[in-house]
């Protein structure tokens, strides 16, 4: 299946069904890269279409620091008592690692889309350098220009996540021509049974 059709895909009834039926006892969480995602990245379309989301906020998005995204995760997960699905893109997929290190017991599943390298944010330090406490997913690009597939093999094999190869796809982006990006949720949903057992 090409990259392409894995965008386009119509997300399956009973996908959304059963990411639903998950929402009773995982919250799922978007954690945006640099900027926010805008009104047609992939987060915002799922944001829109399915109502089971959490999104984190923060004043200053333009700020690149891995800490500040990590304390926006962790005011929005102590609002709950339930353990989290943490949805992380680009930035947002290092905090996400960084917060099911520092609160397991918030976390319950990652699904990492096209992280940074953690050196363009300095964070190499910050970002856990070994297994994850938690199920994962890691989803790279070939030609992404935020990380290379060569490290984003090392980084999944370094955190244990299960790692999905898109192809040619960018940076898993708007600019990558990615929109509603519907086996993203069928990746979700996997990962969410996975975390629930």
């Amino acid at each position: 299946m090409s990259w392409q059709s894995m965008m386009d895909a119509r997300a399956c009834p009973d996908t959304t069904a059963a990411l639903q039926a998950a929402a009773s006892e995982l919250d799922f969480v978007l954690v945006p890269g640099r900027y926010d995602s805008g009104p047609e990245h992939w987060q915002s379309c799922w944001e829109r279409c399915l109502p089971l989301w959490r999104r984190i906020t923060l004043q200053n998005w333009q700020d690149p620091d891995v800490d500040r995204w990590v304390g926006a995760i962790g005011r929005l997960t102590a609002r709950s008592e339930r353990r989290a699905v943490l949805v992380g893109h680009s930035l947002g997929a290092l905090a996400s690692c960084c917060m099911a290190v520092d609160h397991p017991g918030r976390v319950a599943g990652l699904l990492l889309v096209a992280p940074a390298e953690p050196a363009r944010f300095e964070a190499e330090e910050r970002v856990p350098a070994g297994p994850l406490p938690v199920p994962s997913v890691l989803v790279a690009s070939h030609n992404d220009p935020f990380m290379s597939f060569r490290r984003a093999e090392h980084w999944a094999r370094t955190w244990g996540s299960e790692l999905v190869d898109l192809g040619e796809a960018g940076h898993i982006n708007v600019e990558s021509g990615f929109g509603p990006w519907t086996y993203g949720l069928e990746l979700l949903r996997r990962l969410s049974d996975r975390a629930r057992s």
